[in-house]
Formats: C-alpha cells, sequence, structure tokens
C-alpha cells in the first residue's frame, strides 16, 4: 500500500545519528505492517536496514537474536544438536498467518513490537526464557524479561522513539524438552490458542507459558510437576475466567476451554518423561 503520509524516508547507519523523535515519526524493519494499511498519523519512516546487526549470533550463552533479523532467517537456522528445543523455533516460525513474501521480509522485532496475542515469536521468546535489549532515545539501554514486555492487545512497554535492540534466549532454556499446542480455526489462520511447556534436563519442572488465548503472554512455573487440579487452579488463578481475548479467531469460553485442555495435555506429555 503507498503511505501517502510520509513525507522522508531516513536511513541512518546508527540510532545515534537521530536527535529527538518528533510526532509522526515511526521506526521501519520489515514494514509488513506498516504498509499493510493507511498510517494517517505518520509522517516520516526511519529505515533499520543501515544498522547491520547480524541476524544470528550463537554462544556459550545462548542464542542472540537482532530485532532485525526477518522470520525467514531464524525458520532456516540450524541450532546446535544439544538444543532440544531447536524445533521449537521453527514450530513458532510458522505458526503464524503469513505467506512466504511475509515469511521473507518480516522481522522477528516487528512481529514482537506488533504485540499481537497471537505473534507467536513473543509466545517463543516468553517460553524460552528470553531477555530484549531496549534502547530509548537519549538514554541508557534497558533489559527486560520476554514475559515483562508486551502488556495487552498491541500494547507494549516501549516508550516513544525506544527501539527493540535484540532477543537474547539462554542456552539452559534452549537445553530444555518442550511440548507445544496451537489451535487455529483455519488451517493456515491466526492461533486462537498458543501454549507452550517447558522442562528442565533431568527435572520434574514445568513452565507453562500461555500466549492468544489471553491479551498478553502469561508464564507460569512450577518447581514439581504439578497434579490435574493443581495446574488447573494455578491458571484460573492467573487467568480469570473472564480474562480470555475475544476476538474474531474464538470466543474467551472457547479460549478458555482450549487452555486448560492443551494445558493437561502438555503436563502429561512432559511428566511421562523423555
Amino acid at each position: 500500500m503507498d503511505l501517502h503520509t510520509i513525507t522522508a524516508v531516513k536511513r541512518p547507519a546508527s540510532p545515534d545519528e537521530l536527535v529527538g523523535w518528533p510526532q509522526g515519526h515511526a521506526w521501519l524493519g520489515g514494514g509488513t505492517w506498516l504498509f499493510s494499511q493507511p498510517q494517517p498519523t505518520l509522517n516520516t519512516l526511519v529505515d533499520l536496514a543501515g544498522f547491520d546487526w547480524p541476524a544470528l549470533t550463537v554462544t556459550e550463552a545462548g542464542l542472540e537474536i537482532a530485532a532485525t533479523c526477518r522470520i525467514i532467517e531464524l525458520d532456516q537456522f540450524s541450532p546446535p544438536a544439544s538444543w532440544l528445543a531447536r524445533p521449537l523455533l521453527r514450530e513458532c516460525c510458522r505458526s503464524l498467518l503469513a505467506s512466504f513474501k511475509v515469511m521473507n521480509t518480516a522481522t522477528i522485532g516487528g512481529n514482537i513490537c506488533m504485540s499481537l496475542p497471537a505473534g507467536a515469536l513473543i509466545a517463543l521468546t516468553v517460553a524460552l526464557e528470553a531477555h530484549y535489549t531496549l534502547w530509548p532515545r537519549g538514554g541508557t539501554p534497558r533489559v527486560v524479561d520476554a514475559a515483562e514486555f508486551v502488556t495487552g492487545d498491541h500494547r507494549n512497554i516501549l516508550a516513544p522513539g525506544e527501539l527493540l535492540r535484540s532477543i537474547a534466549i539462554p542456552a539452559t532454556a534452549l537445553a530444555k524438552r518442550y511440548a507445544f499446542r496451537r489451535m487455529t480455526l483455519t488451517h493456515l489462520g491466526r492461533s486462537a490458542a498458543l501454549l507452550i511447556g517447558t522442562q528442565s534436563p533431568g527435572a520434574d519442572d514445568l513452565t507453562l507459558t500461555i500466549t492468544a488465548a489471553t491479551p498478553r503472554p502469561v508464564r507460569l512455573y512450577f518447581p514439581a510437576m504439578p497434579d490435574a487440579e493443581g495446574l488447573r487452579a494455578t491458571i484460573r488463578s492467573s487467568v480469570s475466567d473472564d480474562g480470555f481475548f475475544d476476538d474474531v479467531n474464538g470466543t474467551p469460553a472457547y479460549k478458555r476451554h482450549l487452555t486448560y485442555h492443551f494445558a493437561e495435555q502438555i503436563r502429561q506429555e512432559l511428566g511421562a518423561g523423555a
């Protein structure tokens, strides 16, 4: 879509080249959402491509993903064999309402910053205990837990002009076993519910992440595998019956049912051992 209100496109080599953050500015990553509908409040796009950040960096500490990493790059990435959760990277990349054109253009940071309940890269990074590095305009960078970033449907903690720089997933989380459940109303549709459970190697713990069914991610940790009623009670205390997301992908009652159903399946799968 042509954006007729845009009068300037800036391509800085570094965020330091920008002075202030006037009203009407927006960061441009892949642009798959920006160019999908009119943006009457915008007049200037600031292209991130000039920053030339490495898309994916593997270290002993884990995996660092640049916000500008394209979804297809993570989808085609070959992780170390020691990462038991490595198939989850691709599963989440493939859990988007996205054509091959979008997969080749859209960025990981864009999916996260859109902060939609069905953002599958949000689910991935919350489930794998990631931390985001944020660059404020004229301030000191800050690091936040992925679980605290999204605050609601299309809402997050970014200040005006603040930039998501990178996502760090720890090796300890990537080494965990996992169970994945997702429901969509159509084969390639947006998620109505997406749940991920993880478990530490040789342990009986459970970390359960609930997304898509709720306006923001919910991550629950159990130091020992709960029984069925204990799991339901913890979910109920964390998400009220009227706290499930209502949209065209399903009613709150439907998403509540999916959440409890998938959570029990995950509990049984991970509780059964490797």
